[in-house]
């Protein structure tokens, strides 16, 4: 009886190692029985890496729990798994992956990780099609260009954007990008620096270290980095250089405030695995990481992972794991679903015709299964732990990017989120983006030294103390910069205008900027050279600004940035004023122009006419011979400009048309007589040259400011050399310009306008000079700083706000006066110009419809009384005409309207008694024959008569009473 209870003490374990064995064979590799139909796989990892650590946990536990959970969809196949080490050397992995192929026959590969081995594997997968699923994430490395390549993570690149979103919201302008000297540190690079440029960032620097860098050479080059300006570095490594790096940057005391340091998904996903101290030297590091949205699935995953990671790694400590553990998980989840939906019944490789060498890769053959394996499983969609598991041709679709921050005890904290939809969030809602910001204070970040001011990207470095700026020495226009010396200490002193607003802008920096100026001179005090000269030494790198009445022109803007101008813009004349014209025998005729003559004139004769037509008949002062009617028309018109005319008008017409000409000529009249005297006492102000190209025409002598753009400009408009003079003060202006052209000086100065305007507000300039233009445009001054220095945008928004305050006004007043013309000193003075025609258009369109209005009324009364005349149909056209101009030669008989005419068709018609006399009183006598005589005596009809004529009826009788 005890060795029967005995026996069956035995048989529970016997029980449970027989179950354990007929499972063992799936997952170790040996051969399985029955129906159940092996894939072998072969796992590349590097063992003594982190990633290899966590990733082939993770890679055993999906196996497991992807059978588990479909045993009944994928009871067919089993997956074996074949693991080699890479010991982290790239011809290892290349050789393990051989022995995997030619000695295992598997039918695809799980890793390598690294970029520099999946190289190799990749293209010998290729060679064998058999499908390579890495989590390599160098973008050198693509799906396109190997198709039996699977990329099981993010492609390095996914991350630039959201790096790029970054610096454009924190405004910095320049960055030192640092990284590790492999295929994984420099594939990222080109990608960077493209995405900067578009957003007008400058990589400033490259830093790159080795893996097996020093100590003392990583000190080196920090102490390099120490040296220039930028404040700003994006660090792309692996923690084996980053904590090493990382613990020599806060030796030197370059983790503290005004830094700022931003590090890649690479480094932020593994921080967790870094040593302590190394993330205690990272406070303040922002960085980015693929985001994982939270699951019960994953939090159930996570406590599995940690207790039988901690079995497998007992010397292992405080490893959490990673986004690269998920995405193994998830790679051979979706190898294990490709190999169940393909259908794949027993493959193996296909051996070529001849076999000369065992160890070519030739020899391998390719796989049956490798090229249906590879279409089930490239385009691939599921929800996995590391959340949307999507590929795409091969390619691990990115989604959103976690910002992080690592502050406190090595606590590593969200502050944001980036998705390209909707770029960087405060929280993270895929849905409905009702959390966007570009807000940078929202993010809440504390950057090193524990400070929540974000860093300018800029400082002073360390070893140099002050901004040099650069200042020109010049002898005249003090007042807008002058450099003198301290007689005891040798010091400089600049001051004037610009000197002022510098010093203004500087101290409403919100931060302090040392500088101390560095004249611009030889050893013997006098100018180094021109303006070009001292702006091309800011790019020289002698100097770190130039300060001083520096104006803003495009070829100097080649070799600086400028910053907004603080003055006003353009280039200007000073010319003497013309005062010969009130000599001028003809100076009577410049009041009006030659249009406004013109007009006049017609005016004149074109009213004279028909006052003259409307009278004619019934006033008798206007009938008399040719001679007398034509001079009436010229006479009375003109004789309205002094108002003399004498003749008594009897027709409310012409009446009209007077009365509406006269008060246009009291006007016009009036017009003439204050421009003319305003020209004969005001006209000395008016320029002596109004136009640029005048001078040029004329050859003329023309003045400039030493050393001034001017000369350039001047040239570029064609101007001949050899007319150019340059003077260096306001004294030499005037003698200048006072000797004119013809007697050793100039016809003109050309120079900016804020030195015009201060030269004109001298009483005893403004009397005798006065300015033409602008003629040319410019952006008037400004202060340079070498391209792409961070300072410009600063102090851009500086000099706003300078000039828009109380404080310009006050350096100006104090520097430049209060800005007083020459109108504003000694009166208005107002340079007369010659009338026009546009002044005076509606005055004689009123005149001209009056006149028109008239002509046309009294001409349709004339034509009704007269259209008996017009309507005869035995009368041509030029006889109509003849009688017609008899009847309005005639004077008319207002007392007598009851004489009538027949026409030749037997209604009354009216003859002059003259054409009666001669006309044949035979009743025989037909139309025809009137007409005749009419045509034969139509010179008999004298305008010249004095008396009027009397008019019979003549009876006419037709060929019918005939």
């Amino acid at each position: 009886m005890q060795r029967y209870c005995s026996h069956l003490l035995v048989l529970p374990p016997l029980l449970f190692i027989v179950s354990f064995l007929c499972v063992v064979p799936i997952i170790s590799g040996q051969n399985v029985s029955g129906l159940i139909e092996a894939v072998d796989v072969g796992v590349i990892l590097d063992a003594d890496n982190i990633v290899g650590k966590v990733s082939q946990t993770c890679i055993s536990m999906a196996l497991e729990d992807f059978y588990t959970l479909n045993h009944q969809n994928h009871s067919a196949t089993r997956i074996i798994l074949h693991t080699r080490d890479s010991k982290g050397d790239d011809l290892e992995a290349a050789s393990a992956a051989i022995d995997l192929l030619k000695n295992v026959k598997v039918q695809a590969i799980l890793g390598p990780q690294r970029s520099s081995q999946a190289e190799f594997v990749v293209d010998i997968g290729s060679k064998t099609q058999v499908p390579i699923i890495s989590q390599a994430m160098s973008p050198s490395l693509s799906p396109t260009d190997n198709p039996y390549f699977i990329r099981g993570a993010h492609i390095g690149s996914s991350q630039v954007e959201s790096l790029t979103a970054i610096i454009k919201a924190f405004g910095w302008r320049e960055v030192v990008l640092i990284y590790e000297d492999t295929d994984y540190g420099r594939g990222l690079v080109p990608y960077i620096t493209d995405a900067f440029v578009g957003i007008s960032t400058q990589v400033k620097h490259r830093s790159v270290l080795s893996l097996s860098a020093s100590d003392d050479h990583i000190l080196q080059e920090l102490y390099k980095l120490m040296t220039i300006r930028t404040r700003v570095f994006v660090v792309h490594m692996l923690p084996s250089l980053a904590s090493r790096f990382f613990t020599k940057v806060k030796q030197l005391e370059m983790m503290k405030k005004g830094y700022a340091w931003i590090i890649t998904d690479g480094l932020t996903a593994l921080l967790h695995s870094m040593d302590p101290g190394a993330i205690n030297c990272m406070q303040g590091v922002i960085g980015v990481k693929p985001y994982i949205p939270k699951s019960s699935q994953l939090e159930n995953f996570k406590v599995r992972w940690r207790k039988r990671f901690q079995q497998q790694n007992a010397d292992m400590d405080r490893i959490e794991l990673n986004v690269f553990g998920l995405w193994a998980y998830d790679s051979v989840t979706a190898l294990a679903m490709a190999v169940g939906r393909s259908g794949i019944g027993k493959s193996k490789f296909k051996k070529p015709v001849a076999m000369e060498n065992s160890t070519d890769l030739v020899a391998i053959g390719t796989s049956e299964m490798g090229p249906r394996l590879l279409q089930s499983i490239q385009n691939i969609k599921f929800k996995g732990l590391s959340g949307d598991f999507h590929l795409v041709n091969g390619q691990l679709q990115p989604s959103a990017f976690q910002i992080v921050n690592v502050i406190g005890r090595g606590e590593i904290r969200g502050v944001g989120f980036w998705t390209r939809e909707y770029g960087i969030s405060k929280d993270l809602s895929l849905s409905s983006n009702k959390n966007y910001t570009t807000n940078k204070e929202d993010l809440g970040v504390i950057w090193p030294g524990e400070s929540d001011i974000v860093p300018k990207g800029w400082e002073m470095p360390t070893g140099e103390k002050k901004l040099r700026v650069g200042v020109p020495v010049k002898a005249g226009f003090r007042e807008f910069i002058s450099v003198e010396r301290d007689p005891k200490t040798n010091a400089v002193i600049p001051k004037g205008f610009c000197i002022e607003v510098f010093k203004e802008v500087m101290e409403s920096l919100p931060y302090a900027v040392p500088y101390e100026f560095c004249p611009f001179e030889t050893p013997d005090g006098e100018s180094a050279g021109s303006y070009d000269d001292l702006v091309y030494e800011i790019f020289l790198g002698n100097y770190d600004a130039v300060v001083g009445d520096i104006t803003i022109v495009s070829n100097r803007s080649r070799f600086v940035d400028f910053t907004l101008p603080y003055t006003e813009s353009g280039v200007a004349m000073v010319v003497p004023f013309k005062d010969d014209d009130r000599k001028n025998a003809w100076i009577f005729m410049k009041p009006l122009k030659m249009d406004l003559w013109l007009t006049t004139g017609f005016l004149f004769v074109f009213t004279g006419f028909v006052v003259w037509l409307v009278e004619h008949r019934v006033n008798k002062e206007f009938r008399g011979p040719p001679g007398k009617q034509v001079g009436m028309i010229f006479w009375f018109s003109f004789s309205t400009l002094v108002f003399a005319h004498k003749e008594k008008l009897i027709s409310n017409l012409s009446r009209f048309v007077v009365i509406v000409w006269v008060f246009v000529v009291l006007v016009l009249t009036s017009s003439y007589t204050a421009s003319l005297t305003s020209m004969l006492t005001v006209q000395k102000l008016k320029p002596s040259i109004t136009d640029i190209r005048d001078l040029k025409q004329a050859k003329e002598h023309v003045g400039y400011q030493q050393d001034s753009f001017v000369a350039g400009l001047l040239k570029n408009k064609a101007f001949d050399p050899s007319n150019f003079k340059n003077y260096s003060t306001f004294e030499e202006y005037d003698e200048a310009l006072s000797r004119g052209s013809k007697n050793g000086g100039v016809a003109a100065i050309i120079d900016e306008l804020p030195y015009i305007r201060l030269f004109l507000s001298d009483r005893k300039y403004c009397a005798k000079y006065t300015m033409v233009g602008p003629i040319y445009k410019t952006a008037g001054f400004g202060f340079a700083f070498p391209k792409g220095s961070p300072l410009v945008p600063d102090v851009s928004r500086a000099v706003l706000s300078v000039t828009e305050g109380d404080a310009f006004t006050r350096i100006q007043n104090e520097w430049l006066g209060e800005g007083a013309t020459c109108a504003e000193q000694d009166g208005a003075r107002v340079t007369s110009d010659s009338l026009t025609l546009d002044s005076f258009k509606g005055l004689f369109l009123v005149a001209g419809v009056a006149s028109l209005s008239a002509l046309i009324l009294f001409m349709s009364i004339f034509l009704y009384d007269n259209w008996d005349i017009l309507a005869s149909n035995d009368l041509s056209m030029r006889q109509k005409l003849v009688v017609m101009a008899k009847t309005f030669d005639e004077e008319k008989d207002n007392s007598s309207n009851a004489s009538k005419r027949k026409t030749p068709t037997g209604e009354s018609m009216a003859v002059p008694a003259a054409a009666r006399a001669d006309c044949p009183q035979s009743p025989a006598s037909n139309n025809s024959q009137l007409a005749e005589w009419i045509f034969s005596h139509d010179e008999g009809f004298s305008s010249t008569e004095t008396s009027t004529p009397v008019h019979e009826t003549i009876e006419i009788e037709s060929n019918e009473e005939r």
